[in-house]
């Protein structure tokens, strides 16, 4: 299948490890120009490196902590520099946040920025062009928690925060020839991950995890999830304004 992406200009917020660095492999694999976000030089420099190496197309990277950053700002710079993208993922957020439900105000709204307020931040200056040439896709990393209302309640809650948005907002822009969507992972397990370590130290945890809350009694990879957010970053995706795409192994 061709997915029709080929020298579109990519960016990825989010991308030095894990679900994001498959995604920004798997758009280079693609033939797309890719620029990456992420907090560390040393890994984005090792992508870098390894996207140049086997894909021979113009990829950049950036150095920011996002959470510190002015990511107004930034992405001015980037399409300054990149010019207009026609594709954006975010994979920003996570649950290491605080997990008191009872937590202060500013506890909620570290959590709510950290995994919904800077993509907003950001598409408020990415989207308009995307809007003015009548194509883009923006597709948000979400999480099946955001739908399951399980775990840690301020990343859940900023999660369904995020769904609501990519809702809402899909629909707004739903006639521009601008796609947004979010896809929302199950539990993923990579070198280093959150489960990674756990497959180590508790393995019975892992297992008993698994068996109550997956019914594919495993964990997901992350290249699972990179060619979900490809598909809807395609033409053929052009009828799934607003989606949220589960990709979690039937979570229970």
């Amino acid at each position: 299948m061709d997915l029709g992406i080929r020298g579109k200009n990519v960016l990825i917020v989010g991308a030095s490890k894990g679900i994001g660095k498959s995604i920004a492999l798997g758009f280079a694999q693609e033939g797309a120009r890719v620029a990456t976000i992420a907090r560390s030089e040393d890994l984005l420099d090792e992508l870098d490196k390894e996207l140049k190496q086997q894909y021979a197309t113009d990829h950049a990277y950036y150095v920011a902590d996002v959470m510190e950053s002015d990511a107004n700002q930034l992405a001015r710079r980037l399409i300054e520099e990149r010019d207009d993208f026609d594709i954006v993922v975010h994979n920003v957020g996570g649950s290491l946040v605080s997990r008191n439900a009872l937590g202060t105000l500013e506890e909620w709204q570290h959590a709510w920025k950290f995994n919904a307020g800077i993509a907003i931040d950001m598409n408020n200056i990415l989207i308009p062009p995307m809007i003015d040439k009548g194509w883009g896709r923006v597709i948000h990393i979400s999480s099946i928690s955001a739908v399951m209302l399980r775990g840690n309640p301020l990343y859940a809650s900023a999660k369904a925060f995020l769904n609501a948005y990519v809702t809402t907002v899909g629909r707004a822009i739903a006639s521009s020839g601008v796609v947004m969507s979010a896809v929302m992972p199950g539990a993923v397990a990579f070198p280093g991950s959150y489960w990674d370590q756990y497959t180590v130290t508790n393995p019975a945890r892992c297992e008993d995890f698994l068996r109550h809350h997956q019914a594919v009694n495993r964990f997901g990879t992350t290249k699972e999830i990179a060619d979900v957010v490809l598909f809807m970053a395609s033409e053929q995706a052009s009828f799934m304004q607003g989606a949220l795409v589960p990709a979690d192994g039937a979570n229970m």
